[in-house]
C-alpha cells in the first residue's frame, strides 16, 4: 500500500496509507486526510489510483498542491521519491513504504537528497546547507585539491596538454557567453570534451537569497540515460564546506558515499567533485563529473584540471549572474517607468476651469510610483469634488490601491447625493475587498460655485486649511475626521459646509508635504505649512507655488523621502 510520509509540518515521520480509489486532503473534517491549517483549503488535492498508477490533482485551492517543488495545474503522475507539498506541509510519497533504503546520513529514503530533474528543468533544490552538520566518516577519496587559493596554483600543477587543453576549451567556450543558460551548458560541453571517459555532469549553485542549491545544468554522454538526477549531501556537504575538490577511484565501493543511492542506483565507478569559489571567498555551487566505466577511471591530473577549471567557471558564472542583474535592473527600470507614465495620465490632466474660481495642483511620488492621489470630478449641478488621499505603504502594491480608488471614489461621488454618503460607500467598499493591513487617508470637498459652498468629508486625513481674505489660516473639519477607509465597514462620515467668500482659499495636503525633512533632519512641519499659507499672495496658484518653492529650499538636496501631494482651490477676489 501506498503512503505518504510527513517531512515538514505536522509530527515529521508520519504516515498517512492511501486507501481506496479516492483519498481527499484538506482542512475539512470529511476529508480523508484532515490537515488542520488555515491556509489549507477545505478540499485542498486529492489522490487517485488508476490501474495501479497514483496521480495527485489541485482542487481548485486558494494557495495551490505542489510536486517536487512545481505547481500542480493538471493530474500529476506520483512517482516513489517525489515531494508533495500542500502549504507549509511537505509530504513524500512512498509506493513501497516497507522497502525503504538507508540514505547518505543513516537517514530514511524521505529524508534523503532524491530529486528529479528534466534536463531542461532547472527549479529542483537540494536540502538547505543549514542542515548538513553531521561530520563524515572517513574514506577512501584518492585525492583532494584545496581550491580557496584560486586558479593559478591549481593550473600549474596539471601537466601543460592538459592545461592547455582545458584553458583553451574552457576559454573558447564561454567566452562569449553572457547569461547563466549559456554559460553552464557550455561549460558541461567542454567538460565532456576534456573528459572522455564522463558519463554525467552536473552543476548546482546556490541560491543568494535562500542558501539552497538548485541543479542549473545536467548533461548525460548518452541519449537514452536517465533523466533523474540524484544528488549527494555528502558529497556537496564535504566538497563546499572544505573548499576541496575531491576524486574518488572507485565511488561505489567508498565507505564515504556508502549506502548513497546516487552512486549505487548510477552504477557510479569513479567521480570527481569541485567547488564553484567566487572572488569574496564564498562557494557558489559545484560541478560534479562521474562515469559507469571502471576501466577508465579519473586521476589525480584529472581532478587538477576540473579544479582549476572550476576557479574559471566560477569567476564565468559571477560575470553571468551581474549581467543577469543588469538585465534584470534594466527590465524592471523600463516596467517602472511604463507605470509611472501610466500612473500620471490617471491624475487629471488638467485643473477644472470654473469662473471666479482658480486651482492649484502639485504630485510628486517618493521613486517612481507612489501612493498619493488627488483628482478632480464632475458632479451634477456644475458641483465640483477636490479629493486627496494617501494609501498606506509606498511603491507598486500602493500604486495599484491608488488606481483603484480612483476609479471607485468616481462611482460613489456619481451615484451618491453627498459627499458623506458617496464616502461611506467607498468605504464599505473597501473593507468588502479585503486589503489585508492596508487602508486609504482621504479628504473630499464638493465646492459649489453657484452658491459659493464647499462640502468637506474627512476619512482620517490630515485636516484642510482655510485661508480667508485677510491672510487668516484656520484648521477646518478636524472634529468631523473619522476612521480611514478600509478599516470598520460601518463608519458613518458625517460633512461640515462652509462658505467661500471672494479670496479664500483650501489647501489640501499629504504627509509628504508637512513631514519634508532637512540634513539637519528637522521636519517641514505643520506650523511652517500655516505660515506660509499666510504670506502674501496675489492669486490662488500663487499660494500653491509658494508653499512647494518653499519645502523645496527647506528640503534643499536631501532625497525625498515620502510622496507629496498638494492642491489648493479658492475664490477669486472681486476686482
Amino acid at each position: 500500500m501506498a503512503i505518504l510520509r510527513t517531512l515538514q509540518g505536522i509530527d515529521p515521520g508520519q504516515c498517512f496509507p492511501l486507501e481506496g480509489e479516492s483519498v481527499v486532503l484538506g482542512r475539512h473534517p470529511e476529508c480523508d486526510i484532515v490537515l488542520e491549517f488555515g491556509a489549507i483549503s477545505r478540499r485542498h488535492a486529492r489522490i487517485v489510483e488508476l490501474d495501479g498508477n497514483h496521480y495527485v490533482e489541485d482542487l481548485r485551492s486558494r494557495n495551490g498542491t505542489f510536486v517536487n517543488g512545481r505547481l500542480v495545474t493538471a493530474r500529476r503522475l506520483l512517482c516513489d521519491g517525489d515531494e508533495l507539498g500542500i502549504c507549509d506541509l511537505v509530504f513524500v510519497f512512498q509506493e513501497r513504504p516497507g522497502d525503504l533504503d538507508t540514505a547518505d546520513d543513516g537517514q530514511s529514503k524521505a529524508e534523503s537528497h532524491e530529486y528529479h530533474k528534466d534536463r531542461k528543468a532547472t527549479a529542483m533544490m537540494v536540502d538547505d546547507l543549514d542542515d548538513l552538520q553531521q561530520p563524515v566518516s572517513s574514506s577512501t577519496i584518492m585525492s583532494k585539491v584545496d581550491v580557496s587559493s584560486g586558479p593559478s596554483s591549481l593550473m600549474l600543477e596539471a601537466n601543460t596538454a592538459a592545461k592547455l587543453r582545458a584553458l583553451l576549451e574552457i576559454g573558447r567556450s564561454l567566452g562569449k557567453a553572457l547569461g547563466l543558460d549559456q554559460v553552464l551548458p557550455k561549460l558541461l560541453d567542454s567538460l565532456f570534451t576534456i573528459f572522455v571517459q564522463a558519463d554525467r555532469g552536473f552543476i548546482v549553485l546556490k541560491d543568494r537569497d535562500t542558501g539552497r542549491l538548485i541543479p542549473r545544468a545536467v548533461r548525460y554522454r548518452q541519449t537514452d540515460q536517465s533523466e533523474t538526477i540524484r544528488i549527494s549531501r555528502t558529497i556537496v556537504r564535504s566538497v563546499m564546506d572544505a573548499k576541496e575538490a575531491i576524486l574518488s577511484a572507485d565511488a561505489a565501493s567508498d565507505t564515504r558515499f556508502d549506502m548513497a543511492e546516487s552512486i549505487v542506483d548510477f552504477h557510479i565507478r569513479s567521480m570527481m567533485c569541485a567547488p564553484l569559489v567566487g572572488s569574496d571567498g564564498d562557494v557558489l555551487g559545484v560541478i560534479q563529473i562521474d562515469t559507469l566505466d571502471r576501466r577508465n577511471r579519473f586521476s589525480r591530473e584529472d581532478l587538477d584540471v576540473l579544479a582549476g577549471v572550476a576557479c574559471q567557471a566560477a569567476i564565468a558564472v559571477e560575470n553571468a549572474e551581474l549581467h543577469e542583474a543588469v538585465i534584470h535592473q534594466q527590465a524592471l527600470a523600463r516596467e517602472l517607468a511604463l507605470a509611472h507614465e501610466v500612473q500620471q495620465r490617471l491624475l487629471p490632466a488638467a485643473a477644472p476651469k470654473i469662473e471666479n474660481y482658480d486651482f492649484f495642483e502639485f504630485y510628486e511620488p517618493a521613486n517612481e510610483l507612489g501612493g498619493d492621489y488627488y483628482d478632480y470630478i464632475h458632479l451634477p449641478d456644475g458641483r465640483l469634488a477636490v479629493a486627496v488621499a494617501d494609501v498606506s505603504g509606498k511603491g507598486i502594491s500602493a500604486s495599484l490601491l491608488a488606481a483603484n480608488l480612483s476609479a471607485e471614489a468616481r462611482y460613489c461621488l456619481a451615484i451618491e447625493s453627498s459627499g458623506a454618503a458617496a464616502m461611506c460607500r467607498l468605504n464599505r467598499a473597501f473593507c468588502e475587498r479585503g486589503w489585508e493591513d492596508r487602508f486609504v487617508t482621504m479628504v473630499v470637498c464638493v465646492l459649489d460655485p453657484a452658491r459659493h459652498e464647499v462640502t468637506i468629508v474627512n476619512a482620517g486625513h490630515l485636516p484642510p486649511l482655510l485661508r480667508r481674505r485677510r491672510a487668516e489660516v484656520e484648521t477646518i473639519c478636524r472634529s468631523e475626521t473619522r476612521l480611514p477607509l478600509g478599516i470598520d465597514p460601518n463608519v458613518e462620515y458625517p460633512q461640515l459646509t462652509l462658505p467661500l467668500g471672494p479670496g479664500d482659499c483650501i489647501t489640501l495636503y499629504t504627509d509628504g508635504i508637512t513631514e519634508a525633512m532637512n540634513h539637519a533632519d528637522e521636519l517641514y512641519g505643520y506650523d511652517r505649512l500655516r505660515t506660509r499659507l499666510a504670506a502674501a499672495a496675489d492669486h490662488i496658484s500663487a499660494i500653491g507655488r509658494g508653499i512647494i518653492d518653499d519645502v523645496k529650499r527647506f528640503v534643499g538636496n536631501r532625497s525625498q523621502s515620502d510622496d507629496m501631494c498638494l492642491t489648493c482651490f479658492g475664490r477669486e477676489e472681486d476686482e
